[in-house]
């Protein structure tokens, strides 16, 4: 049940979700089309390969859509569980720029040390300008994002 000052699960999770999601996409797909002429369909079917392995790069159009819906899918369950836990932390909705940040680096790690190597895409050769790329996005793009989204949500349930 949402009390008043709670943020609304549809804010954080459908409009947070989907918001960081195009974000972070348009990220990734315009730092890999300037770093190494990749297409935006490329990005797509590598988080497809998450589920499909090398397969989803023979897949066409089928394993680049299946790779966006499992982005936005990712990430309305990041924002899903920020939602949570900032109605279980209230400092969470106090101080956005800190658990937002904090959570931005909870979700890189995650990714790139739970996630990517569990599933059954293959990790990336380790290019310095990507991970700086991926944290800034994930700080930035997820974290903070869902923490502003959440706090808006807050002050518009009083």
């Amino acid at each position: 049940m949402t009390k008043p000052g709670d943020p609304r699960a549809a804010h954080v999770i459908i409009g947070g979700g989907f918001a960081a999601a195009a974000l972070d996409i348009v990220n990734a797909m315009v730092f890999w089309n300037l770093y190494a002429g990749t297409k935006p369909a490329t990005i797509l079917q590598s988080i497809a390969a998450g589920v499909q392995g090398k397969a989803a790069f023979a897949g066409g159009a089928a394993s680049a859509t299946l790779g966006l819906f499992l982005h936005f899918l990712m990430m309305c369950a990041m924002a899903a569980v920020y939602w949570i836990a900032c109605r279980r932390w209230p400092w969470m909705l106090a101080r956005p720029a800190v658990a937002g940040v904090a959570y931005g680096l909870l979700t890189w790690a995650a990714m790139n040390y739970v996630v990517v190597p569990l599933s059954r895409a293959s990790s990336p050769p380790f290019i310095p300008s990507w991970f700086v790329d991926g944290l800034l996005a994930h700080i930035l793009l997820v974290g903070l994002l869902f923490a502003l989204v959440a706090r808006w949500s807050a002050g518009r349930s009083r």
